[in-house]
């Protein structure tokens, strides 16, 4: 079987792997992918998000099974063109993706269908959403309604940063039109928690939990990123925690696409908050995680394309219970100067690993290849995946890597699971 990988970060490097490993797989493309997915799948000249162009090379390459990485073109709808020509492709449909693509409408699926998340209000007006910030409890949370590449939420601490954070979504349009509309919600605490599920439409197979880190700098510092790291599996995930989120959040989410007459396969990422009174959903995507899927997929013993052609055959229940290796994952990402605002690219990379690594894997995001050099491409460049008994084995192999790679302006967190470590068990 042939199969087309769409993306070109560390999500579609890491699907790509995993699937290689898959005794159904004959070749994989990728479109438009990168310098270190050169090295296992054949790069199509092809963007993520030209849909037409996907779907004449689906047709013309006799593609078995479609992968998208992406979110963009699941909202833009690609499953549903695909489908029209009887081409296997997972992931939801354009209806469904609307429960990334738009914040507003996850939001009031989730009032819909009494899914806990925090309490919140839209705005279409900046004078009014300015206004009504005036007599909240800070802090908040500012969220712009569309696609915002994991950059469109925004913490504030008190009315001027509101304001500021309101004009530069809404009247600035720093995130153009995913900013025409905006969610301000209560600020919920505790701990984050990435859990990833797929589904065929009416079954759930839950993934190992995971758990992201979003802010730019050490300590959960500085601005919100696409992520800069992740480990798993958490033990902030205890089997209680993992039953609730299966009860009151995975179920009633596919229920509720039922009842409402769409047809949701593929993956279903919820991000959540693990709060005193009990998990509440911060967001849903509608694609792996990234960098989640770094770590929680080389931990995966059973085989991937077997998963996602049981989902589009609405046959997961053939699939039985997923193997997982009894091990650790954490993936730290080296990023380019001034990422997640402006930076560089085209900077020499040295120090990659020549022979691969079963257990610490360099997953590229945003690398080409350039006279025969590695060169920087992306905000995030590479995705270090460390794989070992506990947490801290597994992130010392991935900075122990780290240190051999070099390239001007890199930068990473060295904190990567700090909130658990001296928990007992990691």
């Amino acid at each position: 079987m042939k199969i087309l990988v769409i993306g070109s970060g560390g999500r579609e490097h890491t699907l790509i792997w995993k699937l290689n490993q898959s005794r159904k797989v004959d070749k994989i493309f990728c479109a438009p992918g990168n310098g270190g997915i050169s090295s296992i799948a054949k790069c199509v000249k092809i963007k993520a998000d030209n849909i037409k162009g996907l779907l004449d090379f689906a047709v013309r390459n006799k593609i078995g099974l479609t992968v998208v990485g992406p979110e963009v073109p699941l909202a833009n709808g690609i499953v549903d063109e695909f489908r029209k020509k009887k081409l296997k492709i997972f992931g939801p449909e354009k209806k469904a993706a609307q429960l990334e693509g738009s914040k507003i409408f996850s939001k009031e699926f989730m009032r819909k269908y009494h899914i806990p998340t925090a309490p919140f209000k839209t705005f279409s007006s900046a004078a009014e959403a300015i206004g009504f910030c005036k007599s909240v409890e800070f802090p908040i949370v500012i969220k712009a309604d569309g696609l915002a590449a994991g950059k469109g939420v925004v913490i504030v601490k008190n009315h001027e940063d509101a304001t500021n954070t309101i004009k530069d979504i809404m009247v600035k349009k720093i995130f153009g039109k995913a900013g025409d509309e905006i969610i301000v919600e209560s600020f919920l605490k505790g701990q984050e928690l990435s859990v990833m599920a797929i589904t065929d439409g009416k079954r759930l197979l839950t993934l190992l939990p995971s758990q992201d880190h979003k802010q730019a700098f050490d300590g959960d510092n500085g601005p919100n990123t696409g992520g800069m790291g992740a480990y798993c599996p958490t033990n902030i995930a205890t089997k209680k925690v993992m039953e609730q989120i299966n009860e009151y959040i995975l179920t009633p989410t596919i229920n509720g696409f039922h009842k409402d007459g769409i047809n949701y396969q593929g993956v279903i990422y919820v991000g959540l908050m693990l709060t005193k009174t009990g998990p509440k959903v911060l967001e849903y995507n509608c694609r792996f995680g990234d960098p989640e899927t770094q770590v929680v997929l080389p931990l995966l013993k059973s085989d991937l394309a077997e998963i996602m052609l049981a989902t589009i055959g609405k046959k997961l229940g053939s699939i039985g219970k997923l193997s997982w290796r009894n091990e650790a994952a954490a993936c730290v990402v080296m990023a380019s100067r001034g990422y997640p605002g402006k930076y560089t690219s085209g900077i020499k990379i040295s120090g990659l690993p020549k022979n691969p690594d079963k257990n610490c894997i360099v997953f590229h995001a945003g690398t080409i290849k350039k006279d025969n050099n590695w060169v920087t491409s992306g905000g995030r460049v590479l995705g270090i995946t460390g794989i070992d008994h506990n947490l801290q084995s597994a992130l010392n192999r991935s900075y122990r890597t780290i240190s051999k790679i070099k390239f001007e302006g890199a930068r990473y967190r060295r904190d990567i699971g700090f909130r658990v470590l001296k928990t007992k068990g990691n």
